[in-house]
């Protein structure tokens, strides 16, 4: 059992969704009070792989659950995307393979949609509605030259029905074609990384990340130096940590159990 206080040696935080916040779209008992809690110990990103949605559709579905979230708190796998090849190619045509909220984010950050034949990128994300055809012009657009980036290479997501392809089985698809991704931006990447904590302004030692995924969340924290806390209110277990080899700093039942102290260090 740790104590509440170890919480205090952080001034920052950034939170996950799926598994944290809310479970099969329902809120999980006691996390907007904890967000809250966390809030007055410093500022928290809610730092998601997910580019379907909107930053502003993702807050105000938050808070019609009772969490204390506005827009500017929440950084999706999209907006990473438009933010990274802002950094590196600066405004380019892009032709998205995704869902309303991957192409509202790339279009909000100045990028121009462009056809298949006149895309110097392809920017791919889950894609619920994915038909061949739409396959056929992503590998139109990349035999004439484009180049592949994906939000993110998560192979499922769950959902009240079970676990259903992600934005990986996508992703895999066009590697399937002979073009795997020239850059992968979300959770684990270090890019994802350094534009969150570019974004909370803090530096990885005073960032705790609070994550449910160990491959994700937990993998790309250590990897960028901060110290991190798994959720057993998602999608791993105990038993992965020690299948996966990935070590998170804390462990926790949930996010309530976790701000009032009932979690554990892991050694």
């Amino acid at each position: 059992m740790m104590q509440t206080c170890y919480l205090n040696q952080y001034k920052a935080f950034l939170l996950d969704i799926d598994g944290v916040l809310v479970h099969d779209g329902e809120p999980i008992p006691g996390a907007a009070a904890a967000v809250e809690r966390l809030q007055r110990s410093g500022p928290v990103l809610l730092f998601t792989n997910n580019s379907t949605r909107t930053r502003d559709t993702i807050a105000a579905r938050l808070q019609r659950s009772g969490f204390p979230v506005e827009p500017e708190m929440v950084m999706t796998s999209a907006q990473i995307a438009a933010c990274y090849l802002h950094e590196t190619v600066g405004l380019c045509n892009l032709w998205p393979l995704g869902e309303e909220g991957l192409t509202a984010e790339l279009c909000l950050a100045g990028h121009r949609l462009a056809s298949p034949g006149e895309a110097a990128w392809v920017v791919v994300g889950m894609d619920r509605q994915i038909t061949y055809a739409k396959l056929a012009d992503a590998l139109c657009a990349l035999h004439t030259g484009a180049r592949l980036l994906a939000t993110n290479n998560d192979a499922t997501f769950p959902s009240p029905s079970g676990l259903q392809p992600g934005a990986g089985a996508i992703v895999g698809a066009l590697a399937g074609m002979g073009y795997p991704p020239d850059v992968i931006v979300g959770k684990p990447s270090p890019i994802a990384y350094r534009i969150a904590l570019d974004k909370i302004g803090h530096s990885p030692e005073e960032i705790l990340m609070i994550g449910d995924r160990l491959e994700t969340d937990i993998l790309g924290a250590n990897c960028a130096g901060t110290d991190s806390a798994l959720l057993l209110s998602g999608v791993s277990s105990r038993a992965d940590i020690t299948k996966l080899g990935i070590i998170p700093t804390l462990i926790a039942p949930d996010l309530a159990a976790l701000v009032r102290g009932e979690g554990s260090l892991c050694s």
